[in-house]
């Protein structure tokens, strides 16, 4: 069974994933380049990073049996062509959770307190210290507004509270009355949240149905001075209409580690703007997140070779019954 490890990984993830799987009959190969992945046709199964595995990657690997995403997201994959194929889906949900809360509550932080202004001004050779006085805030007493509460958003809530912020959320599936309880969360329906809250912070998966869920519309209602942070996925937001909102004043700013065309160019308005702080998609980028994400695709790996069933599936109302 040839097991292809496609795209960039923190050292040591092929050693590791080898020595997990080194008492079973699988060839574990590692595939960097982008070119070379579009040749693949070869592969039982498939882990994925940052490489996208549309209908034609699927077609063209007649013996896939499982594509398997390194992270929650899985709209890099056509999960739909996947199952009439019968290829299972899976990803690795909450393996990420606490890296990518962390760099959301850090990018709520850091637009908050003027950080890249200041930065950008100390380079210019202007010391800082009163110039973004008036427009920087901490989070304590302030409102911040969580759309999705799964894994990820549920821990940022618990750490906004730490900083002293107050946390509201919507969710399409309202948690349950003691899960709202036990994280600190009160529900809002989405206009009223995005109109209520200081910070607005999204973690939810992109889908056809929520493309520029932010939008201007969206975006007029929001509070003056507001701060939008997303470290879900580039599309929810109409990235465009953010920068306006900006530049314009409407908002205080942006943190966003996701944006609609990645990578940005060096000459993109988005990184242009200190009040905006953009990060090349690194929410679940750390070194020791592979330590928590491993074992789980062994696992699936393991568990569709013995016939069991699988925990992480993602594409099942798309397979052949």
């Amino acid at each position: 069974m040839k097991i292809v490890l496609a795209g960039q990984y923190p050292d040591n993830t092929f050693k590791k994933i080898k020595q997990m799987l080194s008492k079973e009959n699988y060839s574990l190969v590692a595939i960097e380049k982008q070119d070379e992945f579009d040749r693949l046709t070869d592969a039982d199964i498939i882990i994925l990073r940052s490489f996208k595995a549309p209908k034609e990657i699927i077609a063209n690997n007649k013996h896939l049996k499982m594509i398997m995403r390194w992270g929650t997201g899985f709209d890099s994959v056509d999960i739909k062509a996947a199952g009439i194929q019968g290829v299972l889906v899976t990803n690795t949900p909450g393996a990420n959770s606490n890296a990518v809360s962390e760099l959301a509550i850090l990018l709520m932080l850091a637009v908050g307190r003027k950080l890249l202004c200041h930065i950008d001004s100390l380079r210019e050779g202007k010391w800082s210290k009163n110039i973004f006085l008036d427009n920087s805030f901490c989070m304590r007493n302030k409102i911040v507004g969580i759309i999705g509460a799964g894994n990820i958003g549920r821990k940022v809530a618990t750490k906004a509270q730490a900083f002293g912020a107050s946390t509201l959320y919507y969710d399409p599936f309202r948690l349950s009355f003691e899960k709202e309880k036990e994280y600190g969360l009160k529900f809002m329906e989405l206009p009223e949240l995005i109109a209520t809250s200081d910070i607005i912070t999204l973690h939810i998966p992109l889908t056809n149905d929520n493309k520029h869920m932010i939008g201007e519309p969206e975006i007029a209602n929001m509070k003056q001075g507001a701060i939008l942070i997303n470290t879900s996925r580039g599309g929810l937001v109409d990235d465009k209409a953010l920068l306006n909102a900006v530049e314009n004043g409407k908002l205080a700013g942006a943190g966003l580690d996701v944006v609609e065309n990645e990578p940005l160019l060096e000459s993109d308005p988005l990184i242009k703007n200190s009040n905006i702080i953009v990060t090349p998609h690194i929410g679940g980028g750390t070194a020791d997140i592979a330590d928590a994400i491993i074992p789980m695709l062994v696992n699936d790996i393991k568990a569709h070779v013995d016939g069991r069933e699988i925990e992480h599936l993602v594409n099942k109302e798309f397979l052949k019954k």
